[in-house]
């Protein structure tokens, strides 16, 4: 493998959601899931989830195209913020996925080369350089 070249694996391949149904629906999907169309609650709640995404494929596209968005998992290195900082220029993080930070940026380096973070997906970074960047997120 060429050493540029870094794999990248998150934390874990998928964030946690809590939703609220009513109890009709509940047992409707408790019903598909008894009857063997699902294997389970979050089967049945992720494919119905992927169906309405690819039906409205065309528009998000659009949308992510406008929207200047990377798409996909965006990892930013202790070494990416500072090539930004010395060349004098601040990073505007657009992603649709997952946009991570390392563990080893501190709050100041953050502060110098970021001037926007606009995630639409989940994004880690510390405690403390969340809360630095909280003015600068969309």
């Amino acid at each position: 493998m060429n050493g540029n070249v870094h794999l990248l694996r998150p934390k874990a391949d998928s964030e946690k959601i809590t939703i609220n149904l009513g109890f009709v629906d509940l047992g409707n999907i408790d019903l598909l899931v008894r009857e063997g169309f699902y294997s389970n609650r979050s089967d049945l709640i992720r494919t119905a989830i992927r169906n309405q995404i690819e039906r409205h494929a065309e528009s998000t596209q659009r949308s992510q195209v406008r929207s200047e968005l990377d798409l996909g998992i965006r990892h930013f290195t202790r070494g990416d913020l500072e090539q930004a900082e010395a060349s004098g220029a601040q990073l505007d993080i657009n992603v649709l996925g997952l946009a991570s930070i390392a563990d080893d940026v501190s709050v100041e380096l953050a502060l110098s080369a970021i001037r926007s973070v606009t995630v639409l997906g989940a994004f880690h970074a510390s405690a403390e350089v969340k809360a630095a960047l909280a003015d600068r997120t969309r």
